[in-house]
């Protein structure tokens, strides 16, 4: 039965409004509470609610981590007793491990194992979900932001990095022409990422390149560093100076719509890229540093619930070495080759302005560059750096609770 609800105004202080609340014990185990304002009842498991005590000997506020000792947990303990205290909106359960503990209504509405309440966190507080993309769709999702608005306004800068989790790509515009602009936009969100090419990097032809980007020449379809285990997560490129030639336009793809198709028009060659392993490489110095990275990974990454979490893509830093079975070969070439036609198909191209700082998902969209003529008096100027999207998630969490407070 529904427990007796505690907790009325006390005497001699102004009475305040209490929600009614009321909490029972349901199938031995689990503790339900309800809202007398509230049409369902909230369910808890009691052990998980046991490990989530927010007493001072289970668990460490500053750090907001837990105390417990799980060497001596008990995974069948149970709630002996519930009660509220309505004054302070907090449900009370007296464990079998002669433990009490104490959560606030709140907490738990934020923590519900309702479905579509942990649909709503998931979508709305861990990580937006993403909207794929054809080309022919790039001016309509690709959003504009001022670049000064986005320094110095919040609101702005949680809209900036939320289009660039939704869509994948961002445009900033009005950024002064100087080299620092990228640092201060990354440490406006946190701090770059370094990377073998160093934190910022300057995009442009090079006399005895070590890189195939710092040509003039056409600029595959690609991913920046497939060869990194934690491959930087997103791209900031400044134009400082663009050239006048017809050519040095970028060109952007979003990766996860090129699967999306894959997986519908041709499902064995995404399952065969799904699968089979490649190893990717680059090998060269920079500054004096010599470096041989290698990493292997399939084409199209997914996790355990068949989700996207990256794609690798470089036609010039695919290693020659190949570790899969001979018999895999040939399919696996006529199965990239799709996918490569069907990427070159649905990429956009679009030349920035100096001043234009273009932000993009790194894992998830292919980037290139349509060739260009360079000269002493025609040069074409972008400087780059990365931030990782761990950094960018918690900006952006920051943000959205700083609003909602």
């Amino acid at each position: 039965m529904w427990v007796q609800r505690l907790g009325r105004s006390m005497v001699g202080h102004a009475p305040r409004f209490c929600r009614p609340i009321s909490a029972r014990i349901v199938g031995k185990t689990n503790v339900e509470v309800q809202e007398q304002t509230d049409s369902q009842s909230l369910i808890f498991p009691g052990v998980w609610l046991r490990d989530n005590c927010l007493c001072e000997e289970c668990f460490h506020g500053s750090s907001r981590s837990r105390k417990l000792d799980w060497d001596k947990f008990d995974t069948r303990v149970r709630p002996l007793q519930v009660r509220t205290d309505e004054q302070a909106q907090e449900a009370i359960v007296s464990w079998s491990d002669s433990h009490e503990s104490r959560f606030p209504m709140k907490w738990l509405r934020e923590r519900s194992f309702q479905e579509e309440r942990q649909e709503k966190y998931l979508a709305d507080f861990y990580r937006p979900p993403s909207r794929h993309w054809p080309g022919s769709q790039f001016e309509a999702i690709a959003q504009h932001f001022d670049y000064g608005q986005v320094m110095d306004n919040d609101q702005v800068l949680e809209q900036w990095l939320q289009a660039l989790a939704v869509y994948g790509v961002a445009l900033l515009r009005g950024a002064p022409l100087d080299e620092g602009v990228v640092r201060r936009v990354a440490e406006r969100v946190g701090f770059i990422r370094r990377t073998t090419y160093g934190e910022e990097f300057v995009v442009q032809a090079k006399p005895g390149a070590q890189n195939f980007a710092y040509l003039s020449l056409p600029l595959p379809l690609h991913t920046d560093l497939p060869y990194y285990e934690y491959k930087p997560s997103v791209n900031i490129l400044h134009c400082l100076v663009q050239t006048e030639s017809p050519g040095g336009s970028n060109l952007l793809v979003d990766a996860f719509h090129v699967a999306d198709r894959l997986r519908q028009e041709h499902p064995e060659d995404f399952e065969r890229l799904c699968r089979v392993v490649v190893d990717w490489n680059d090998i060269g110095s920079e500054d004096g540093l010599e470096f041989h990275n290698i990493w292997r990974a399939p084409v199209i990454c997914l996790d355990a619930q068949g989700r996207y979490t990256r794609v690798n893509h470089s036609v010039p830093q695919r290693d020659s070495h190949f570790n899969v079975p001979l018999e895999e070969v040939q399919s696996w070439y006529e199965s990239y080759a799709k996918f490569v036609q069907l990427a070159r198909a649905e990429a956009h191209a679009f030349k920035t302005r100096p001043g234009d700082v273009l932000t993009f998902n790194n894992i998830r969209l292919l980037h290139g560059r349509t060739g260009y003529d360079d000269t002493e008096n025609n040069s074409r100027y972008i400087v780059g750096a990365y931030l990782d999207w761990d950094i960018i998630y918690s900006r952006l969490r920051v943000l959205k609770k700083r609003r909602n407070q």
